[in-house]
């Protein structure tokens, strides 16, 4: 393949396979890239790495890697200064890399202490161009999957009765869909997670309730409440911020001043 525009600095297309969707929790097991040069170079290359935990039956059925492929394989920090040299100065390419694949090598590259910017790089994502240039709405599923216009658009009888008979024309078309209401919203949440406002302000209480945006990035919310319990009552004071990140934010308060016994509410 020759691309069809002239470069002033390498370009490099590339792709991950990972243990999961969490820029947190998970890994990437397998990288690979094309790195093409101004000078008409191209050298590509393909790597596996032990991400130190298990890969989930649900990530093998998607990537096919196996714990057992990757048992001997180096860490992503054994390598991950050459990988960064190897990318120094490039500009990305690839499908989706914007929402997933550079965040997630970015964290994996913040978890080995080495610096990996994007400032001044350029990023082409195929699937947004994709999805710009070719209508992804309701009517355009009517014409995919119906063969027919979606005449009554944006009316709410309408769309709905298109988009049950859009599913179950690609529960016809796809083998592999689940046939049931549980698997089916399983399907659709692994690609596209509903995220309340409470999921956009924090990680799972689990997790101890990390900051996820603000200026506290990546603080625990026990430890913002401790240190700096200014902010939280600055969010409080916010008109549009959802109910339930406001109880959570009184809590984490009330925690860091409790209640003498006794005291009435």
């Amino acid at each position: 393949m020759h691309l069809p525009f002239e470069l002033d600095r390498p370009l490099v297309f590339f792709d991950i396979e990972t243990t999961g969707l969490d820029l947190k929790k998970d890994r990437i097991v397998e990288l690979a890239f094309i790195k093409w040069t101004p000078q008409g170079d191209v050298l590509e290359r393909e790597r596996r790495f032990n991400p130190g935990i298990p890969i989930p039956p649900e990530a093998t059925a998607v990537h096919g890697i196996t714990d057992a492929d990757v048992a001997n394989e180096n860490p992503f920090c054994r390598t991950a200064r050459s990988l960064a040299d190897m990318l120094e100065g490039c500009d990305l390419a690839g499908f989706n890399v914007r929402r997933f694949d550079i965040p997630m090598l970015v964290a994996e590259f913040e978890r080995c202490d080495v610096d990996f910017h994007l400032e001044g790089r350029r990023v082409v994502d195929m699937q947004n161009i994709f999805h710009r240039q070719e209508p992804r709405d309701l009517s355009a599923a009517a014409r995919f999957y119906l063969g027919r216009e979606h005449e009554e658009a944006h009316t709410a009888l309408g769309d709905i009765r298109t988009s049950a008979a859009v599913l179950g024309a690609q529960l016809a078309r796809y083998a592999n869909v689940p046939r049931d209401l549980d698997g089916l919203h399983a399907y659709c949440e692994e690609y596209a997670p509903t995220r309340t406002e409470v999921d956009r302000w924090f990680s799972p209480e689990d997790d101890g309730r990390v900051f996820r945006r603000g200026k506290h990035r990546g603080a625990s919310l026990f430890d913002v409440a401790r240190d700096a319990p200014d902010y939280l009552q600055w969010m409080l004071g916010l008109d549009d911020m959802d109910a339930a990140v406001l109880e959570i934010v009184r809590a984490a308060l009330d925690n860091r001043n409790p209640k003498p016994e006794g005291t009435q509410s």
